[in-house]
Formats: C-alpha cells, sequence, structure tokens
C-alpha cells in the first residue's frame, strides 16, 4: 500500500526583510530673520493651540517613524521647552548660525539616528504636513527597500519632506553653509521619487505675515 506524504509549506514570512527604519529629523534651529525685529519666533507662534515646533515634533511621532530628533539653535531653551513632555530627542547644535546644513549634521550625528535606514527631514515651519502626509511618504521608501531618495512635490514643485537613504550620509556629512540637501538630491546619482502631498509641500511661514494667514497666533 502506497502512503502519501505531504512536505510542510515553508513559513515565507520568516525570510521576509523588516521595514526600512526612519528617523525624523526636525530642524529649528534657525535665526527666523525674516520674522523682523521684535517679530517674535515663529516656531513658537501657536497653531490650534500649541507651538509650531510642538505641533511638528508631535506630527512626527503619530507617524510610523522609529526615533524623532529635533534640532535646537536659536532661542534653544524656548524651543525645547515647548517640546518638552514629548518622547522626542532634542540635539542643540552650536554652529546654528552657519546655516541649515549644520543642522543636518547635527541631526545626522545623533545617537538615535545611527543605523536607520533613512532620515525624514522635516522643516519645522511646515503647517500643513499631516500624519498621513509623512507616512505616505515613508510607505513610498519601504517599498523602494530603502534605496530611494523620497521628496514631497506640489504641482510638480519640489517641497519638502524629503527622505534620504543611508547612502547619502557621508555626503551629507560634508555639507557646508546654509545648502539643505536640493543639490545632494540633483547631483548624487541616487534615484528621486516624487510624491505629490499637495500645497502642505510647499507651505512653509517664514515672516509674521505668513504666519497669520497660515492660521496661526504670534507668541514670543
Amino acid at each position: 500500500m502506497e502512503v502519501a506524504t505531504t512536505t510542510p509549506l515553508q513559513d515565507d514570512s520568516k525570510h521576509e526583510r523588516p521595514p526600512a527604519t526612519v528617523a525624523a529629523v526636525i530642524l529649528a534651529a534657525g535665526k527666523a530673520s525674516r520674522m523682523g525685529e521684535g517679530g517674535g519666533h515663529k516656531l513658537l507662534a501657536e497653531f490650534d493651540g500649541e507651538p509650531l515646533v510642538r505641533r511638528a515634533a508631535k506630527t512626527a511621532l503619530s507617524a510610523d517613524v522609529n526615533v524623532v530628533i529635533v534640532v535646537t539653535g536659536h532661542r534653544w531653551n524656548e524651543i525645547e521647552a515647548a517640546v518638552l513632555g514629548l518622547e522626542v530627542t532634542a540635539i542643540y547644535n552650536p554652529e546654528f548660525a552657519s546655516g541649515m546644513a549644520s543642522s543636518l549634521i547635527a541631526g545626522y550625528s545623533a545617537a538615535a539616528a545611527r543605523g536607520v535606514d533613512g532620515v525624514l527631514v522635516m522643516l519645522a515651519d511646515m503647517p500643513g504636513v499631516t500624519v498621513g502626509d509623512l507616512n505616505a511618504l515613508i510607505s513610498s521608501f519601504r517599498q523602494s527597500s530603502g534605496k530611494v531618495i523620497i521628496r514631497a512635490v506640489s504641482r510638480g514643485k519640489r517641497g519638502n519632506p524629503v527622505i534620504l537613504p543611508k547612502s547619502l550620509k557621508d555626503s551629507i556629512m560634508q555639507l557646508k553653509g546654509d545648502v539643505g540637501a536640493r543639490h545632494l538630491l540633483e547631483t548624487s546619482g541616487t534615484p528621486v521619487i516624487d510624491l505629490d502631498i499637495g500645497e502642505a509641500a510647499r507651505l512653509d511661514v517664514d515672516t509674521p505675515e505668513e504666519v497669520l494667514v497660515a492660521g496661526g497666533v504670534l507668541k514670543g
């Protein structure tokens, strides 16, 4: 008599690569010079009853990231006080006056960001960016196995946030002056995927008028 045998199905889930890890780095170190003398700090302006920088941090914390880092500089004590009680890592950038590059480097250098597959770079002065926007960017990054740049756009126009893969870390660490990652996006040779998140990708607040138009209330 022939006895039929079956081979147990393999559990492929054991061999699946875990999703790419992402650290959110919120740049909140700038001098906000366009607010004018006595114009207040834009990141302390209140939107829906809370400081803009705290709003940005809470948005990042609610997204599917592994860690949230806030880079401070100008009026750092007030910025750190604004995010007090949130599960974020605050990093002070002593070179903040030299421009955005030093803040990017400070965020990348944080111990909390060590070993992640990608860094989600957020500007703290963009009140329209939502948790859904961030998760859409992160999902696209993970679908690409963490190997590409993901850039938020609005109607084809470049915007923020962006996610940078770990392959660009050495290049980021060489940046100088008041430049962000835009130059690297255009020259690194790393593929770029643009994701349209609507007007939020280009809505930042740099002046008192822009704060008010966006629905903010100027404070300190």
